[in-house]
């Protein structure tokens, strides 16, 4: 089966072709004899009934400095392609949310992966909040007194913001800690959303294990450390990952959340456990398939591709 595949994601000319998962995705395609298109979320428009972009058809290559050729730039019609890949990262604003709009107007005639319509209604932070018996004690406000209150019930709390990505934004306010009011001062200065404050989880120090889901099934955890002096364990604030394996715990919450995944559309999941406990559910552009193939020796980004491919079969 040769598909017609296309990538809605961030510069591909600047990723890290050792970590970023939409390259190991697309590079899986390829290897499966899929046509590849890319383009960035700018360039996706809906004209006149049509949905279009304008983008490049690309060649990879597993060369540093070296790992794309786009081809001139074109203008496709989105409704003649197979696939499309929505990946590009956070943050969860009005832009993010309207492609994933227009892309409903191809869906699921084209598929788009994963559903941005469910995308849109689980934000990774929010779609937690579906299963409470498996989360760390949560409260989203915009309202300091109500955050105070949360602050002076659990006294070691993280607060963050609630549409964030890759660690920004993100504080521990320990017992001693004065600086909600100063904290909720900047954050509102910056926007109007909503605050998320959880309790501190101790054993974040052990690591925060991101859980790879594909089709509500996990295929394989990899471990993050926190740097030293860090409460963050993202990779992208120098998180060090590790190898770990799936315990009775990851498996007994990916088989209560994978069943509303899978009904969803949601494909590829990435969900983070501290300590046995659910804090984050990542449908947007979770990250994690290298470096859980090069722990564990499986070919994550293929059994991404027998997932689609079964569904288009």
């Amino acid at each position: 089966m040769s598909l017609k595949i296309a990538f809605q994601m961030d510069p591909i000319e600047n990723v890290d072709i050792n970590a970023d998962s939409s390259f190991r995705i697309a590079e899986e395609a390829q290897f499966r004899g899929h046509e590849l298109f890319y383009y960035t979320p700018d360039k996706l428009a809906f004209e006149e009934g049509h949905v279009t972009a304008k983008g490049h058809r690309v060649e990879l290559r597993r060369e540093l400095g070296n790992h794309v050729t786009l081809q001139p730039e074109e203008k496709i019609d989105l409704a003649n392609w197979d696939v499309v890949w929505l990946r590009q990262d956070p943050p969860f604003d009005m832009g993010y949310i309207t492609t994933t709009h227009i892309l409903d107007m191809i869906h699921p005639d084209t598929l788009v992966v994963n559903d941005p319509m469910w995308v849109r209604n689980f934000p990774e932070k929010l779609l937690v909040l579906q299963f409470p018996d498996l989360t760390p004690p949560t409260t989203i406000a915009r309202d300091i007194e109500t955050l105070k209150a949360f602050k002076d019930k659990h006294q070691d709390i993280i607060l963050k913001p609630l549409y964030g990505n890759g660690g920004a934004g993100v504080f521990r306010l320990d017992a001693a800690d004065r600086n909600m009011e100063s904290l909720h001062e900047l954050f509102s200065g910056i926007n109007n959303e909503p605050l998320i404050a959880q309790k501190f989880l101790p054993d974040v120090s052990s690591g925060d294990k991101r859980v790879i889901l594909v089709n509500g099934e996990p295929v394989g955890a990899i471990n993050r450390i926190p740097a030293d002096g860090e409460t963050r364990s993202n990779m992208h604030v120098g998180g060090r990952p590790e190898k770990v394996s799936l315990s009775d715990r990851d498996r007994k919450i990916c088989a209560e959340i994978g069943p509303l995944l899978r009904e969803k559309g949601q494909i590829l999941v990435g969900i983070d456990v501290i300590g046995g406990s659910l804090t984050e559910i990542n449908v947007t552009s979770p990250t994690g398939i290298q470096e859980l193939e090069r722990f564990d020796g499986v070919n994550v980004a293929e059994k991404i591709w027998q997932a689609i491919e079964v569904k288009l079969d």
